[in-house]
């Protein structure tokens, strides 16, 4: 049985980058088609700016995730963004960045998201900024997206939107409050995965998944 999974996310999700091995070993599954739709959950309206009160929350959430997940949340990340009080917690450039992919190079995305995250979390790099991103996406290859992203057009623009609002639509469907979430679908059943399962047992995920 062929199934589509719906992921949805946030690049600056720190849990969705707990979740990224699992979504990872799911996306490499015969039978299992995974589509990556931001939410623009920490973007527009659910920006906010660093200060030292969220810096404290976001590190202590983040050693949480590393220990459930095993995903390295570094000392560089804590100093160089947690303690950033210029730029914003905003993902709007990155979840724009991986749009271009997904026009450009679809086959790509889920890797730049992980080499988004990677950036940010472990080689603590501003990935709300257009520079990083930019040469972020140059060094992978996809100079394309990189050049989309430095100017963006109406089609661009459209096309992120759609994205966005594909995945909240979902996300109220399934009333699902956060992310990481995973939806399923074959045919014409849908419904929603438990996102813990997939990160603390991939193996057992797919296994119902496949039963299903």
């Amino acid at each position: 049985m062929d199934i589509t999974l719906h992921y949805l996310f946030d690049p600056l999700c720190g849990w969705c980058y707990g979740a990224s091995p699992a979504v990872s070993r799911l996306s490499a599954e015969p039978g299992i088609t995974v589509e990556l739709l931001p939410t623009g959950l920490l973007s527009g309206e659910g920006a906010r700016a660093m200060d030292d009160g969220f810096a404290v929350f976001a590190w202590t959430n983040d050693q949480r995730i590393e220990s459930q997940t095993g995903q390295r949340f570094t000392e560089r990340y804590r100093q160089r963004v947690l303690g950033d009080r210029e730029h914003p917690f905003d993902s709007s450039l990155a979840t724009l960045a991986l749009t271009a992919v997904s026009v450009s190079d679809p086959t790509s995305e889920l890797e730049t998201l992980k080499a988004i995250q990677h950036a940010r979390y472990v080689d603590g790099k501003d990935v709300t900024s257009l520079t990083t991103l930019a040469e972020l996406l140059k060094g992978l290859g996809l100079a394309q997206a990189a050049a989309m992203v430095a100017l963006p057009d109406a089609h661009l623009l459209a096309a992120n939107q759609v994205r966005v609002n594909k995945g909240q639509g979902l996300m109220r469907e399934f009333g699902a409050r956060g992310v990481p979430t995973l939806i399923a679908a074959s045919g014409a059943k849908r419904w929603l995965v438990d996102a813990s399962a997939a990160s603390s047992n991939p193996s057992a995920l797919i296994s119902q998944l496949k039963d299903a």
